[in-house]
């Protein structure tokens, strides 16, 4: 297991796009962070913009951290297969288990680690424009703030198995942006028409809109005349993405222990 452990911590580490990706999503994220500042740096320090900041906007719906460290997960399989490397790769370490749980340990630590250091960076922003950071860990700030790491984790964790399954980067790509970004949104937007009322129950079940529900500070509200979604609670909703996560993790491994490569 060790030496499964440090041949991926060796391949991660030497790829270029590692450290593109993390410093691109470390740079946007402090950018988020930046731009709250310099725009409320006059006003007094709320829980809102410790919350937007905190997250480098993820709060919002632009996870730009997840995003990039979620490419990083695909990359984890995804380059073995679009470089032929899988071959040797499995050579080296025939034991597909380990491989696969050696890739996800690197990866997810890796992701752990970041997050943390921008969140870091992020507070060290925060107090040099207002020299404070009240309610840090107390609720709702607290508790969103566990919510955003675990959500970190899972994005990552869907990426890697995307990368798994479809053996390549490409077509998990396509999924892990158009998913969230396009066909969550459309169908939340479809459901608000009459004739489309059967959209509704569905809606409470969309993974990643799920998972950005750990984040979350409060309960949102669509506003008057919006169907009543009756969205599950934190927890529960975080449940549901890290479902649709599993699901696809366990799927992708089935397939990699009866695919020849």
């Amino acid at each position: 297991m060790l030496d499964a452990l440090r041949f991926e911590w060796k391949r991660l580490t030497t790829l270029r796009s590692t450290y593109w990706l993390i410093g691109m999503g470390l740079l946007v994220s402090t950018g988020v962070a930046v731009l709250v500042g310099v725009a409320a740096r006059n006003e007094p320090v709320s829980t809102d913009i410790m919350w937007i900041a905190l997250n480098g906007g993820a709060g919002f719906g632009l996870p730009f951290l997840a995003v990039f460290m979620a490419i990083i997960g695909i990359f984890a399989c995804g380059h073995e297969y679009r470089h032929g490397t899988i071959q040797p790769t499995l050579t080296s370490l025939p034991q597909r288990n380990r491989l696969i749980v050696a890739k996800l340990a690197v990866v997810l630590s890796t992701t752990l680690v970041v997050t943390l250091v921008s969140m870091a960076i992020n507070l060290a922003v925060v107090y040099t424009v207002w020299g404070e950071a009240p309610g840090l860990f107390e609720d709702p700030l607290g508790t969103s703030l566990i919510g955003y790491v675990v959500y970190m984790l899972l994005y990552v964790l869907v990426g890697f198995g995307l990368g798994l399954l479809f053996r390549g980067v490409p077509s998990a790509l396509v999924v892990i942006f158009l998913m969230p970004l396009i066909i969550e949104n459309m169908i939340a937007g479809l459901s608000t028409i009459p004739q489309l009322d059967w959209l509704v129950p569905v809606v409470k079940f969309l993974p990643f809109s799920d998972g950005a529900r750990l984040l979350e500070l409060s309960a949102p509200d669509f506003g008057p005349g919006t169907p009543d979604y009756d969205l599950f609670s934190r927890w529960t909703a975080g449940g549901v993405f890290a479902l649709f996560a599993a699901l696809i993790l366990a799927s992708a491994w089935t397939l990699f222990k009866k695919r020849d490569a």
